[in-house]
């Protein structure tokens, strides 16, 4: 039995040391997965690949199908003709649409038509620009029309002269307006609050339209916080998801179905659950949900009680050291899912309901991965400061020898409220920073979904304070390890975690030799200025700099890090795109003026046309090779 062991690990290192190492440019020619839906036949899966165009600058994507039976995948020509189109009332009698329509004048063409060359700009409150987008007066809105033989009648605005976007900004779609199952109805999420009212709230409601009378009515009016992703069974109930809280797009998410005109909330009770997406099960009896578990994404169930006054039983269906990130659909006794772990992209699978065991489906980067050496992640507990649990992933390099060194990465996750799981990302990719040699860090620090409210909570308002010990303990933890080359050590991180970054320059303590900060918050009372959101910083801040009563909010704008710039003696590259509405130029140019004026060794990294993301094929490639390059030098 030994020898055969010996002979297994000898022919799987020989496997990796023939394998490469995951690069750059590997990374950004795998293909990106994505389900379009079943087909009409219910026998096919219908996918989309995305693929960078390097050259071209753009993403190239091609659309297919393979079957669930299994089998080889078909490229198609359009996708539209082999499913249903959820457009079309079930009934066949109407069609609903999206469109943009003026209502408020606020470019200067619009106020003055015979100056139509100005490109002035005139605003009287807030909401003036969102995500990457300026406002230009026009808000998308819902149309219905009469549809027969393939065509539209003329259509119909069902919200009239209303300042309010449907689907929400920025990143709604179709799933924001849906049909009754009668026909009768269309159901539509919105906020219907304007200018500043809108920046400060997250009232979201859904509401439903009477196609006959033309009444709109608010269904979710009693609650406060988000009410989105309406959805209907089989059988005519309708589910969504529902946060109680205005102001905090951070609380728990729970998964509420309405009854006879009541709501139940079928998650509530589980403080550990926070819904992320769902979908009914064929039957109307139960719903499939997606939600963080001890450092992973998983699919549970939860069986419709109706009124009655029996407790939800919610069960895992998915289990391991992976993310199911989305439920396509139900087909008999398996869900289509697609999944995904730090060392593997997205691809499609069956998971049996009854089993949890899973079937691939799409085998898209199936042959680039057996030439690509994966990485081992270990999940890892330890104890913080005040005497907290707190998860951490480890990832390790290809080959990982424990009796070496390694430089090692912390990672700061941003959100701040966005979970540390097993996904995969074509920027902040995990497996691609241990290819290069790193061993990566990854704490679900305060803040993290899925390790109950009280967890999920504690970064609100203590963005200076105990999340921050957080990441000092995640690598003094990690640190006592002998692999960890102790005098090569980073701190990484976007968003929240380029704010991580920042405010760990000013109290490391030698802890760290270099940083890197992408689209990171620097000045708090600069961020509460120009920032898009501002539902976000009074939540999160506790109030705004001006209230100088307000303990909270005080305490808060004290721990921004400009404040702690004459502590700052470690080189740092700074990222920003020009683009960001959400974390504005000024945070970046700030935090990178100070270090050149402190003498520190320090980069600017610009994308004057990227958002908060950076998504264009030639910049990612900039980004990934400035990343790696700075560490090289630094590190």
């Amino acid at each position: 039995m030994r020898k055969l062991f010996i002979l297994l690990f000898a022919c799987a290192m020989l496997k990796t040391n023939a394998q490469q190492h995951l690069n750059p440019e590997t990374l950004l020619k795998l293909g990106r997965v994505s389900a379009i839906g079943i087909s009409k036949d219910q026998q096919s899966l219908i996918y989309k690949v995305s693929t960078p165009n390097i050259a071209e600058n753009k993403m190239d994507t091609k659309e297919y199908a393979v079957p669930l039976s299994g089998g080889v995948a078909k490229e198609l020509n359009n996708s539209a003709e082999l499913l249903e189109n959820n457009r079309i009332a079930p009934n066949g009698q109407y069609i609903l649409s999206s469109e943009e329509v003026l209502i408020k004048k606020v470019m200067g063409k619009d106020l003055y038509p015979e100056l139509d060359k100005t490109s002035a700009q005139v605003y009287t409150s807030l909401n003036y620009r969102h995500w990457d987008k300026w406002f230009d007066g026009r808000f998308s809105h819902v149309f219905f029309a009469s549809y027969a033989n393939g065509k539209a009648g003329e259509k119909k605005d069902i919200m009239p002269d209303e300042p309010f976007f449907c689907p929400q900004q920025p990143f709604g779609g179709d799933e924001d307006f849906i049909w009754s199952p009668d026909s009768k109805k269309i159901v539509y999420v919105t906020k219907k609050k304007f200018g500043t009212d809108y920046a400060v709230s997250t009232n979201t409601d859904i509401y439903e339209y009477d196609i006959a009378t033309g009444i709109t009515k608010n269904l979710t009016e009693s609650n406060k916080g988000y009410d989105v992703a309406p959805a209907f069974s089989k059988q005519g109930k309708m589910a969504w998801l529902q946060m109680k809280t205005e102001g905090y797009e951070a609380d728990k998410n729970d998964l509420v179905v309405m009854t006879n005109g009541t709501t139940v909330n079928l998650t509530g009770h589980n403080d550990q659950i926070n819904v992320s997406s769902f979908t009914w099960s064929n039957d109307g009896k139960s719903l499939f949900f997606i939600a963080p578990i001890n450092g992973t994404e998983q699919v549970f169930s939860v069986n419709d009680i109706g009124l009655t006054r029996m407790l939800p039983r919610i069960q895992q269906l998915s289990k391991g050291d992976f993310d199911i990130t989305s439920i396509i659909a139900q087909t008999g006794e398996t869900l289509i899912v697609a999944k995904e772990d730090i060392s593997r992209a997205s691809e499609l699978y069956q998971l049996n309901i009854k089993t949890g065991s899973l079937t691939q489906l799409t085998h898209v980067n199936d042959a680039a991965y057996e030439n690509i050496a994966p990485v081992k992640t270990e999940r890892r507990w330890v104890t913080t400061a005040d005497n907290k649990k707190m998860m951490l992933w480890v990832v390790y390099p290809p080959g990982f020898d424990p009796s070496k060194k390694y430089p090692t990465l912390l990672y700061c996750q941003g959100g701040p409220q966005s979970a540390t799981t097993q996904f995969y990302s074509y920027r902040w990719n995990f497996q691609l920073m241990a290819s290069q040699g790193y061993i990566v860090v990854i704490p679900s620090r305060r803040g993290m979904p899925g390790f109950g409210t009280e967890w999920n909570a504690a970064v609100s308002k203590d963005w200076g304070g105990k999340v921050i010990q957080d990441y000092l303990d995640a690598i003094d933890a990690i640190s006592k390890e002998p692999f960890v080359d102790k005098d090569r050590r980073a701190a990484v991180g976007a968003s929240f975690g380029g704010y991580s970054v920042f405010a760990l320059a000013g109290c490391h303590q030698k802890r760290f030799k270099t940083f890197i900060a992408h689209d990171g918050v620097f000045d708090f009372t600069a961020m509460t200025g120009t920032t898009d959101e501002l539902w976000f910083e009074q939540w999160e801040k506790g109030g705004y700099y001006w209230e100088k009563d307000n303990k909270a909010a005080q305490r808060s704008y004290a721990a921004s890090p400009l404040n702690f710039v004459a502590s700052w003696d470690t080189p740092i590259l700074i990222v920003q795109g020009g683009k960001d509405y959400r974390v504005p130029i000024e945070q970046g140019q700030g935090a990178f003026q100070a270090a050149q004026l402190r003498g520190i060794k320090s980069k600017f990294l610009f994308f004057p046309d990227e958002n908060h993301w950076v998504l264009k094929p030639q910049n990612a490639t900039v980004w990934q090779r400035e990343f790696f390059s700075w560490l090289k030098a630094t590190l």
